[in-house]
């Protein structure tokens, strides 16, 4: 099975040796994507929400790349420097994923360049 870089101007640069994402078969893989305008390439500081949906807009610009939508989605791990925002999280994933939801991992960890969020995904297309 061959591999196919998938790369959008509408979601940020790599910012090391990796791509936005990557399509096996009909499985895509889309790189931790956190809160950078892909216009500018700075990170947008602001709260966890709007950071969140700067985040979720970059996946979708991925998937979207890729010829997938938010729907495609079957697994999803976000990383958040404070687990006591996770339901202001919460409420901004409902309104990028609906029933079936993805299956999903939240795990508390240190991000680089002051970002409050990171996600990363798994899109499978029939």
């Amino acid at each position: 099975m061959s591999k196919q870089v998938i790369r959008t101007p509408n979601a940020p640069n790599p910012v090391g040796p990796y791509n936005q994402a990557i399509r096996a078969g009909n499985t895509l893989y889309v790189a931790g994507q956190g809160p950078i305008d892909p216009k500018t390439g700075q990170v947008v500081i602001g709260t966890i929400e709007e950071q969140a949906t700067l985040t979720f807009e970059n996946i979708k610009a991925i998937l979207n790349a890729a010829g997938f939508s938010m729907n495609d989605v079957v697994k999803v791990t976000a990383y958040l420097t404070d687990l006591a925002d996770f339901a202001k999280y919460n409420e901004i994933y409902k309104k990028y994923f609906t029933e079936p939801y993805p299956a999903r991992a939240t795990v508390g960890a240190q991000l680089l360049m002051h970002t409050f969020i990171e996600v990363e995904c798994i899109a499978v297309k029939d």
